[in-house]
């Protein structure tokens, strides 16, 4: 019997032979100054376009939505050339990529900002850490994150027009489209959840409220670039970093209804990853599929066995697999084949150079 993983699926503006996405993984290798994507970042989205579709590694859509050391950018012109080097290059070995844009929030830290301090929704303190490397030494360590500062109205509006510009950056660069970072903590998420944000105007209080940034972002993104260009990524399970919602879930399938009316391109659902995480119930995953009618990604330490149970039952259209992609960049053809997969090496999943990054071989 024929693995549902390798039927034809319509994914980013093309029809793919099977439904194995390559999720975005930060591997923290622009060039510097400027966070700018370069040919290094270009080869190594190449070899790994044998994927229904690629999701870049997050993208910060301005200065201050960075977090993180040596991660690329899509506000600069010199960013929007290296982008064009990723996008070319993935484009003539017949795949398909959608740019990652992303505002980190409060997991951020002064010394990306001038001292200042990074922005959320809300000046709560949390249990956060970045990767950022020491300019003395030159070696990347993970730090806590400060408490961050409020967001002044203005700014919030600011913000979205900075994702705004972002996705015209994205498309003028090549890419298909474009997936907006809601998931994992960060900006987007941070709004959505009762944890993160105590706001008591407009953009805070009641579930209306809190979805009122996604959707006034969805919506001047895909204003910009059209719906069928136009992601997000969501993260319903998530309690690290302090965004344990008791609301989280109904506030979520809310956007969900939101996202359904939009005509995105897709919704992509992360899931916990780390050993004891909460697992996804079909309860929830039930009422998601009867909200959304487009296509669905999961991703989340998925293997065959339950990646057939996920695509068979309709709860996904197509699945995401993120480190495995990294030591195996023809990963489509390994799990076709039920050959094995390599592992990679920890130690250079963030920052450095080929090694740990271009230099794994396909299967001969």
């Amino acid at each position: 019997m024929t693995s549902p993983l390798f039927s034809s699926v319509h994914i980013g503006g093309r029809e793919a032979s099977h439904r194995i996405v390559m999720a975005p993984m930060t591997r923290a290798r622009s060039t510097q100054p400027g966070d700018v994507p370069n040919a290094m970042n270009a080869r190594y989205y190449a070899q790994r376009a044998s994927a229904a579709l690629i999701v870049s590694e997050a993208t910060q859509v301005s200065s201050q939505g960075k977090g993180y050391s040596f991660t690329p950018g899509i506000y600069s012109r010199e960013q929007v050339a290296g982008w064009r080097l990723v996008t070319q290059a993935v484009h003539a070995k017949g795949g398909r990529i959608f740019a990652q844009l992303w505002h980190v929030g409060r997991v951020s830290h002064p010394d990306f900002h001038n001292g200042e301090l990074p922005v959320a929704p809300s000046a709560l303190p949390f249990e956060g850490k970045i990767w950022k490397v020491d300019p003395a030494t030159g070696r990347g360590e993970m730090i806590d994150s400060p408490t961050p500062r409020a967001l002044e109205r203005d700014e919030i509006r600011g913000i979205i027009a900075d994702f705004r510009r972002a996705a015209r950056n994205a498309i003028d660069a090549g890419f298909d489209g474009v997936e907006i970072h809601g998931a994992n903590g960060y900006l987007v998420d941070q709004f959505l959840r009762t944890t993160s944000n105590v706001r008591t105007d407009e953009y805070g209080g009641s579930r209306k409220n809190r979805l009122r940034f996604l959707e006034e972002l969805v919506s001047e993104v895909t204003a910009e670039v059209g719906a069928n260009r136009t992601a997000i990524r969501l993260a319903p399970f998530l309690t690290a970093r302090g965004m344990a919602c008791p609301d989280i879930l109904p506030t979520i399938l809310e956007a969900v209804e939101f996202l359904q009316a939009k005509q995105v391109a897709y919704v992509h659902l992360v899931e916990a990853d780390w050993d004891d995480a909460p697992q996804v119930t079909e309860e929830f995953r039930k009422p998601v599929r009867a909200r959304f009618s487009g296509t669905i990604i999961v991703a989340g330490k998925y293997d065959i066995e339950r990646t057939n149970w996920v695509l068979e039952r309709g709860y996904a259209d197509l699945v995401a697999f993120g480190r495995p992609f990294v030591a195996n960049p023809d990963l489509p053809a390994r799990l076709a084949q039920r050959l094995p997969l390599a592992d990679f090496d920890p130690a250079t999943l963030f920052g450095g150079q080929d090694h740990g990054y271009t230099d794994y071989q396909p299967m001969q």
